[in-house]
Protein backbone atom coordinates (compact mmCIF):
# COMPACT_ATOMS: atom_id res chain seq x y z
CA UNK A 1 0.00 0.00 0.00
CA UNK A 2 1.25 3.65 -1.51
CA UNK A 3 1.60 6.34 1.77
CA UNK A 4 2.18 9.68 1.57
CA UNK A 5 3.25 12.00 3.72
CA UNK A 6 3.25 15.85 3.24
CA UNK A 7 5.45 18.03 5.16
CA UNK A 8 6.76 21.94 5.14
CA UNK A 9 3.72 23.64 6.01
CA UNK A 10 3.49 26.34 7.95
CA UNK A 11 2.58 30.28 8.74
CA UNK A 12 4.17 32.91 6.79
CA UNK A 13 3.28 36.49 5.54
CA UNK A 14 2.33 37.89 2.28
CA UNK A 15 5.38 37.57 -0.38
CA UNK A 16 6.88 34.41 1.86
CA UNK A 17 7.90 31.62 0.58
CA UNK A 18 7.24 27.71 2.00
CA UNK A 19 8.51 24.12 0.08
CA UNK A 20 6.19 21.38 0.68
CA UNK A 21 7.50 18.13 0.55
CA UNK A 22 5.88 14.92 -0.08
CA UNK A 23 7.55 11.55 1.03
CA UNK A 24 6.06 8.25 -0.95
CA UNK A 25 6.83 4.50 0.35
CA UNK A 26 5.02 1.75 -0.31
CA UNK A 27 5.90 1.32 -3.73
CA UNK A 28 7.72 -1.23 -5.50
CA UNK A 29 8.22 1.16 -8.55
CA UNK A 30 9.50 4.02 -6.33
CA UNK A 31 7.69 7.15 -7.84
CA UNK A 32 9.51 6.91 -11.17
CA UNK A 33 5.77 5.85 -12.92
CA UNK A 34 3.64 7.88 -10.77
CA UNK A 35 1.66 10.81 -11.93
CA UNK A 36 1.51 12.87 -9.01
CA UNK A 37 0.00 16.15 -8.08
CA UNK A 38 -0.64 18.82 -5.42
CA UNK A 39 -4.16 19.62 -4.52
CA UNK A 40 -5.09 22.63 -1.87
CA UNK A 41 -8.68 22.61 0.10
CA UNK A 42 -9.92 26.32 1.96
CA UNK A 43 -12.58 25.91 4.55
CA UNK A 44 -15.70 25.21 3.43
CA UNK A 45 -13.95 24.97 -0.32
CA UNK A 46 -14.09 22.08 -2.65
CA UNK A 47 -10.66 20.05 -3.40
CA UNK A 48 -8.47 22.18 -6.05
CA UNK A 49 -5.94 21.03 -8.29
CA UNK A 50 -2.53 22.97 -8.11
CA UNK A 51 -0.10 21.50 -10.32
CA UNK A 52 0.57 18.27 -11.52
CA UNK A 53 3.40 15.90 -12.93
CA UNK A 54 3.48 12.95 -14.83
CA UNK A 55 6.48 10.49 -14.96
CA UNK A 56 8.04 12.03 -17.77
CA UNK A 57 7.94 15.19 -15.96
CA UNK A 58 5.66 17.32 -17.95
CA UNK A 59 3.97 19.59 -15.36
CA UNK A 60 0.63 21.35 -15.75
CA UNK A 61 -0.66 24.22 -13.05
CA UNK A 62 -3.64 26.38 -12.03
CA UNK A 63 -3.68 29.66 -13.38
CA UNK A 64 -3.84 30.71 -10.06
CA UNK A 65 -0.81 29.31 -9.11
CA UNK A 66 1.14 29.92 -12.24
CA UNK A 67 4.42 31.49 -12.06
CA UNK A 68 4.76 31.55 -8.36
CA UNK A 69 4.72 27.47 -7.68
CA UNK A 70 6.96 25.09 -9.42
CA UNK A 71 6.43 21.74 -8.62
CA UNK A 72 9.36 18.56 -9.46
CA UNK A 73 10.04 15.55 -8.15
CA UNK A 74 13.48 13.58 -6.98
CA UNK A 75 12.73 9.95 -7.75
CA UNK A 76 15.72 8.51 -6.27
CA UNK A 77 14.28 10.25 -3.01
CA UNK A 78 10.65 9.37 -3.26
CA UNK A 79 9.69 12.80 -2.58
CA UNK A 80 7.50 15.01 -4.59
CA UNK A 81 8.17 19.21 -3.80
CA UNK A 82 5.80 21.85 -4.18
CA UNK A 83 7.75 25.42 -4.30
CA UNK A 84 5.55 28.58 -3.40
CA UNK A 85 7.06 31.38 -3.68
CA UNK A 86 5.10 35.21 -3.67
CA UNK A 87 2.60 33.59 -1.26
CA UNK A 88 -0.76 35.45 -0.97
CA UNK A 89 -3.65 35.09 1.76
CA UNK A 90 -5.75 33.59 -0.75
CA UNK A 91 -3.43 30.87 -0.93
CA UNK A 92 -4.37 29.56 2.84
CA UNK A 93 -5.36 25.81 2.83
CA UNK A 94 -4.44 22.46 3.74
CA UNK A 95 -2.35 21.09 0.91
CA UNK A 96 -2.62 17.47 -0.24
CA UNK A 97 -0.65 15.46 -2.46
CA UNK A 98 -2.15 12.94 -4.96
CA UNK A 99 -0.11 10.10 -6.67
CA UNK A 100 -1.31 6.91 -9.39
CA UNK A 101 0.56 4.60 -11.43
CA UNK A 102 0.38 5.68 -15.17
CA UNK A 103 3.39 6.00 -17.32
CA UNK A 104 3.18 8.01 -20.31
CA UNK A 105 -0.21 9.31 -19.62
CA UNK A 106 -1.07 12.36 -17.60
CA UNK A 107 -3.08 13.37 -14.42
CA UNK A 108 -4.89 16.42 -13.26
CA UNK A 109 -8.66 16.22 -11.60
CA UNK A 110 -9.12 14.58 -8.41
CA UNK A 111 -10.91 11.42 -9.74
CA UNK A 112 -7.34 10.21 -11.33
CA UNK A 113 -6.05 9.92 -8.46
CA UNK A 114 -5.75 6.26 -6.10
CA UNK A 115 -3.50 7.82 -3.16
CA UNK A 116 -3.51 10.65 -1.30
CA UNK A 117 -1.35 12.33 2.05
CA UNK A 118 -3.13 13.74 5.00
CA UNK A 119 -2.74 17.01 3.97
CA UNK A 120 -0.22 20.29 5.31
CA UNK A 121 -1.91 23.58 6.35
CA UNK A 122 -0.56 26.72 5.32
CA UNK A 123 -1.41 29.71 6.44
CA UNK A 124 -0.44 33.19 4.89
CA UNK A 125 -1.66 36.43 6.39
CA UNK A 126 -1.35 40.16 5.51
Amino acid sequence: QVQLVESGGGSVQTGGSLRLSCAASGSTYGISLYCMAWFRQAPGEGRETIASINNLGLTSYAESVKGRFTISKDNAANTLYLQMNSLKPEDTAMYYCAAVVRSGGFCYTYADFAYWGQGTQVTVSS
